[in-house]
């Protein structure tokens, strides 16, 4: 593709843009758990225009990629809604056997190439979905099972759940008989993660905690002895506790205990409870799904991790030197999805020039290269943004990091002196980061001249525990302070136009959104996606019961400051809004449900602020569907076109009400 030499001068936000919305959707996510069947490498990944589905890939032994489920199977769990690991395949009487998670009925199927998918586990209907959902299987062929999270709802409301390690029978008699389900440790953690057995099979390992603590905040790392029968003795805690966060554990080859955590103040990497690389960055980051792998061990003893601070690499850690090698190529990230099988490790890699790719890296020869997801550009990349990552300056002096968006068209440049207006993104989380990659979801408004800035704000993972701690208690505070400052120097420095500034962000990020929107007055208007909005009434019985109890770390405990929970939530403020605002909704959302944007627009009633509230049926926390992602990014632009005085080319406009 080749970019005509005419330069138009046009003002920003009126750049004609080969990246439309369709193309940014039909490119949206990224795949994941990764994961050898035989010396086969099988995936999941997404399907946006096949109603957002997951489909499970195949790499043959050929290189080339089949999509091994049709439509509708849609391989992905439901465990403590934000799901986990939903599948594991090995090769059994000389054939692939793999076993799954489908996302309609939650229930685990069983499936071999050539055949249909059988039911290993009953129905569970209710009117809040499934009763009875599994992740992170462990499949067991010799003894006839598979053994994974058990998540079993007990009531009607969010928080009637017990969550257990269990074996399902490989010969289907579970799934009319809920009590073929063996249950291999009892119900007194709250929350547990999949075993990992050790290579003798006499000993299982695996990760608890219990409310009102995150896996971030703490967890704790459990031992049983495995009877011959196959039962679990009495756990017994070797590690981590209330106040060390430890989201991965395995084993060596030679049977020795494996973890991460950050009992220093970064997630590094233990044997036996001796570190192995002791470094000021991360080894490890937050398990907001079951099954995510930073580290994977080697048969000979070499161990792959995704390490970094701040942006992630993929390298070989020699745990005798602690010295780390990191794989050569364009990705500047790596996902925590890893897989092993003798020398061959694979994971997925992106850049700020490529999008998500499966890579194996040969740890023989230090080589990666691209076996699955291969990027294709779309577009020429001249029209793909150049982000600058930088460290600006917060309240108190404190560092804030972020990624810059600069405006990039070739074939246009604004008038001389016309500073572009910018976004700024809040991410979701909030106890996460902004990768650095290819996001053509970035390039849609960067192509037509509106700057983006992702902010790793206060709170963020990446930069150790005291960086993520900033925003204890502080939620609604440091991570608006901190979006604002970069907003501000933005604009004092001349990149930004300081009258032409946006704010968006999604489920934490729209919280941050909208707090921001009702507190500083730095933006003249904000998109909000799945927000919280209402503090008082989101956690037990109006969210899900893996985050009922967040905000007593974000927030504070609710019984001892309630009045901090009406202070902060940005409902309590609505009355001090004045800036247009696009509200997204999706309408199967239980982590946000749609009852909080409701409440909020009944505050806002009658007092004249230009909104929209668009509502998406069939979508939940996040969305997965072209059409949707489509309707929102247009919505969005429109609502920049016009607070903004912009004239982007074939943008359906969006009517804003009062």
């Amino acid at each position: 593709m080749s970019v005509s030499q005419t330069v138009r001068t046009l003002s920003h936000g009126s750049w004609p843009s080969p990246v439309d919305a369709a193309l940014a959707a039909s490119h949206d996510g990224s795949p994941e758990f990764a994961g050898f069947v035989g010396d086969e490498v099988w995936w999941t990944e997404p399907r946006p225009a096949e109603q957002g589905r997951r489909a499970l890939v195949r790499r043959h032994a050929d290189g080339t990629e089949e999509s091994v489920l049709p439509p509708p199977w849609n391989v992905r769990s439901r465990v403590m809604e934000y799901g986990g690991a939903p599948w594991a395949g090995t090769v059994h009487d000389g054939r692939p056997l793999v076993v799954f998670a489908h996302f309609a009925d939650q229930r685990l199927y069983r499936f071999e190439p050539g055949g249909e998918p059988r039911p290993l586990t009953p129905v569970s209907a209710s009117p809040a979905g499934p009763r009875l959902r599994w992740a992170e299987p462990l499949l067991l062929p010799d003894r006839g099972e598979v053994w994974c999270v058990l998540e079993e709802y007990t009531g009607d409301e969010p928080d009637d759940v017990r969550r257990v390690i269990a074996a399902v029978p490989l010969d289907g008699s579970a799934a009319e008989d809920r009590a073929a389900v063996r249950e291999l440790t009892d119900d007194r953690h709250r929350f547990v993660s999949g075993p990992r057995l050790s290579p003798d099979g006499r000993r299982a390992a695996w990760l608890a905690w219990d409310h009102p603590r995150m896996p971030w905040d703490g967890t704790e790392l459990l031992l049983a002895d495995v009877g011959p029968d196959g039962t679990l003795g009495e756990p017994r805690t070797v590690a981590g506790g209330p106040t060390e966060s430890i989201p991965q554990v395995d084993w060596t080859p030679d049977g020795r205990l494996l973890y991460v955590s950050d009992r220093t103040g970064w997630w590094n990497l233990y044997r036996d409870g001796e570190p192995l690389c002791p470094r000021e960055e991360e080894f490890g980051g937050p398990l907001w799904r079951l099954g995510l792998r930073w580290f994977a061990p080697l048969e000979e003893g070499l161990i792959a991790v995704v390490h970094g601070r701040g942006a992630t690499r993929l390298g070989i850690l020699d745990p005798e030197t602690g010295e780390v090698v990191d794989a050569a190529g364009p990705w500047t990230e790596f996902s925590p999805t890893l897989a092993v099988l003798g020398e061959r490790i694979v994971s997925v890699g992106a850049g700020p020039y490529n999008s998500p790719e499966v890579v194996e890296l040969d740890a023989r020869t230090g080589r990666a290269r691209v076996i699955g997801c291969e990027h294709r550009d779309a577009v020429d990349p001249a029209y793909y943004p150049e982000p600058v990552s930088r460290t600006f300056t917060g309240p108190g002096g404190r560092e804030i990091h972020a990624h810059v968006y600069p405006p990039r068209n070739p074939a246009c440049t604004a008038p001389e002196g016309e500073l572009p207006p910018y976004v700024i993104w809040a991410h979701g989380g909030p106890t996460g980061r902004v990768p650095l990659v290819l996001d053509l979801e970035i390039a849609y408004f960067t192509s037509r001249g509106i700057g983006v800035a992702e902010v790793d704000y206060g709170g963020s993972t990446g930069y150790g525990r005291a960086y993520r701690e900033r925003l204890r208690e502080q939620w609604g505070v440091v991570d608006v302070e901190d979006c604002a400052a970069v907003a501000r120097a933005l604009a004092e420095e001349g990149t930004a136009d300081p009258a032409r500034l946006a704010i968006r962000g999604g489920s934490a990020g729209g919280w941050t959104t909208a707090a921001s929107l009702t507190t500083t007055g730095v933006y003249a208007c904000g998109t909000i996606l799945y927000p919280v909005l209402d503090l008082a009434g989101w956690g037990p019985g109006e969210t899900h019961d893996f985050e009922s109890r967040y905000l007593e770390s974000l927030i504070g405990p609710r019984a001892e400051v309630p009045e901090r929970y009406t202070e902060r939530s940005p409902l309590t403020h609505a009355d001090r809004l004045t800036a247009p605002f696009l509200l997204l909704q999706g309408l199967d959302d239980v982590i946000c449900p749609p009852v909080q944007c409701e409440r909020f627009l009944a505050r806002l009633k009658g007092r004249g602020v230009p909104h929209a509230y668009l509502t998406f049926e069939g979508e939940g926390h996040g969305f997965r569907r072209a059409d949707t992602m489509v309707r929102a990014l247009e919505a969005e632009l429109s609502l920049y076109a016009q607070v903004f005085g912009l004239e982007p080319e074939g943008v359906p406009p969006l009517e804003l009400t009062r």
